[in-house]
């Protein structure tokens, strides 16, 4: 199948019906359906904004543990004591900063909600058995994303103490808080972002973009620009960030191509079942279209008088 050919089926000839052949949708409606899922996503998000904004005092003990890890004499320790402390320099960096941080988690709080909202958008162009994965869909996404913002969360504090040492013996980090919480979230988002990929190349191979035969053609330039987003994408652009991002994303790959060749495998297998086997994605199936004469009517006898 085709990329025009699989566009025309997930976008512009969308059916609505249960059994996947009803009526279509025109190009307003398509646009009209996509502002509501968008509405109801932001909905979702902003009710986990505000989750946040009152969760706010505990979030901020999480987020900041990784910059308290440093030794005393590296950080910002105004008191000489055991207490870990950051820094502001404007009026409103405060309120940006619970607002940032209450966006983030409800980014993060509402991500199954906003993905079923992503899924339902597609799912009228596939067909009714592929339809019943989205149980499967946001179950997966939820937990590649959460995988990866633990594991950035875990590599913050690596990366931090790499770069706060390259100063050298004798400086101290003062880091604004909201320069450091916009590092944080950054890489929790790349990192949660990024996991995703696998469930990307899986959408694309199961709607007939991404073939399993060209991914496994692609797997060594795919990996090479793994690494190379994983250089540019990490806020930190440190060795030990982009390693941690992309070790973990070129297996996520890896395991996408595995599940690409397993949906392949079993699709020609049905096919060949069917009598289709020798027939390409966008080859039509033979029909018998032979035209038999129609032998005319005898002639009947006129009417005796």
């Amino acid at each position: 199948m085709t990329v025009p050919n699989v566009l025309r089926r997930v976008i512009r000839s969308r059916p609505r019906s249960d059994d996947g052949g009803g009526g279509t949708m025109s190009l307003r409606d398509h646009l009209s359906e996509l502002r509501s899922r968008l509405i109801k996503a932001l909905l979702f998000v902003a009710v986990g904004a505000v989750i946040g904004w009152i969760l706010y005092p505990q979030i901020l003990d999480v987020l900041k543990e990784p910059y308290c890890a440093l030794p005393p004499d590296r950080r910002f320790n105004p008191s000489n004591g055991p207490d870990c402390q950051l820094a502001f320099f404007g009026p409103l960096d405060g309120f940006v900063l619970r607002l940032k941080v209450g966006v983030i988690c409800g980014i993060i709080l509402s991500s199954p909600f906003w993905l079923y909202q992503l899924w339902a958008f597609v799912t009228p162009g596939l067909r009714r058995n592929e339809r019943r994965w989205t149980t499967l869909f946001v179950f997966s996404a939820t937990l590649l994303f959460l995988a990866g913002a633990v594991l950035s969360y875990f590599t913050i504090g690596k990366a931090l103490t790499l770069l706060v040492n390259l100063a050298g013996s004798g400086t101290v980090a003062v880091i604004a808080v909201p320069n450091y919480i916009g590092f944080v979230t950054s890489m929790l988002l790349v990192f949660g972002a990024a996991f995703e990929l696998p469930l990307l190349v899986s959408m694309l191979n199961l709607v007939g973009v991404l073939p399993a035969a060209r991914l496994i053609k692609w797997q060594r330039i795919a990996i090479f620009l793994i690494f190379v987003f994983a250089a540019v994408a990490t806020p930190s652009q440190d060795p030990i960030s982009m390693c941690m991002l992309a070790i973990p994303m070129s297996m996520l790959f890896e395991l996408s191509v595995l599940l690409a060749w397993l949906h392949d495998r079993r699709k020609a297998r049905r096919e060949a079942e069917a009598g289709f086997g020798d027939l390409a994605d966008d080859e039509i199936s033979p029909l018998d279209v032979s035209v038999q004469p129609v032998e005319e009517p005898a002639e009947l006898d006129p009417p005796r008088r």
